[in-house]
């Protein structure tokens, strides 16, 4: 195929998709992708103005690991949520710390691997730390092979440590009566929520009382759920509709601060956290502490009670 007109050290990659076919253009092999198109050569003066804003190749010797990291941070391939951003920045800035003076060409070598388990063991005080340091860093290795910057890995499927199956842990009505004596009445109100809905608290605080339905059975919760973007219909409880029905007028979400403002799930989560401790609730039969997290076992619990499916 001829390329003439592409202007020199462009890589062009061919790639087949449901609608047909699509071109990739990179500044040059490895480098950044600048153009996506249907067609092998383009002729739009916006095709060389963007290849012009490139730069110059950075050799595989001069591309250290914190480029890799600003690329990646300054790239699409970042999920859409605030919290989730927030957590990738700060774990690849952990990973700059560690290997950013690195060239990134170290990581195509089978010893990167033990490279990477090593620098993970600085969490091994806490299993969960310790896996998300590994995600974050196979994420963007895996995302420096997808864009041509590297040619392999070896950092796929780090051990874990981390285990976590809370399913059995639910707060009881002993646990919920002793919670009322302590939280103020909006704190009461989010653990009643978390209890009847089962939804995760990053969908709890965004609940609006336009998405309860009535049905000929009663209320309803419509709600899309956040994590897969499903519709969940969830049958409104005894407990629930008071909650409803307690609610003001005027306000849009069910859940609000004692000021009346929005919740996050973190303050919603740490609000649960510090009246549980207040309230001297007891652990777990095997001393774990229950945390709004656990309401969503506590609410299937009581759904298949209610003789639901």
């Amino acid at each position: 195929m001829p390329r003439s007109n592409l202007p020199k050290g462009v890589h062009r990659v061919r790639r087949k998709v449901v609608s047909g076919v699509r071109y990739h253009f990179y500044a040059w092999r490895g480098g950044p992708k600048f153009w996506e198109g249907t067609e092998p050569n383009p002729k739009e003066p916006e095709f060389f103005h963007a290849f012009s804003q490139c730069g110059m190749p950075i050799s595989p010797v001069e591309y250290l690991t914190t480029h890799l990291v600003d690329d990646f941070l300054s790239s699409a391939s970042l999920p859409k949520a605030e919290r989730s951003k927030a957590d990738i920045r700060k774990w690849l800035e952990f990973f700059r710390e560690e290997f950013g003076a690195d060239p990134i060409a170290m990581f195509e070598e089978r010893a990167s691997r033990g490279e990477v388990n090593n620098w993970r063991k600085k969490w091994l005080h806490s299993p969960k730390q310790h896996d998300m340091a590994g995600t974050h860093a196979t994420r963007v290795l895996n995302w420096a092979v997808e864009e041509g910057k590297l040619k392999e890995h070896h950092c796929h499927k780090l051990k874990k440590l981390y285990q976590s199956n809370r399913t059995e842990i639910i707060w009881t009505s002993g646990d919920f009566a002793q919670f009322k004596k302590h939280a103020p009445e909006w704190v009461q109100r989010i653990l009643t929520a978390g209890c009847e809905t089962g939804l995760r608290a990053a969908d709890l605080v965004q609940v609006q009382m336009d998405q309860f339905e009535d049905t000929p059975h009663g209320k309803r919760l419509r709600f899309r759920t956040s994590k897969r973007g499903q519709i969940a219909f969830i049958p409104a409880t005894a407990a629930l509709e008071k909650l409803i029905a307690e609610t003001p007028e005027h306000q849009e979400m069910l859940l609000v601060s004692e000021l009346g403002r929005p919740l996050t799930a973190r303050w919603a989560s740490n609000q649960i956290t510090k009246w549980r401790r207040e309230a001297q609730i007891p652990p777990w039969i095997d001393g774990r502490e229950k945390t709004l997290s656990d309401t969503r076992g506590t609410a299937a619990t009581r759904l298949l009670n209610a003789d639901l499916s």
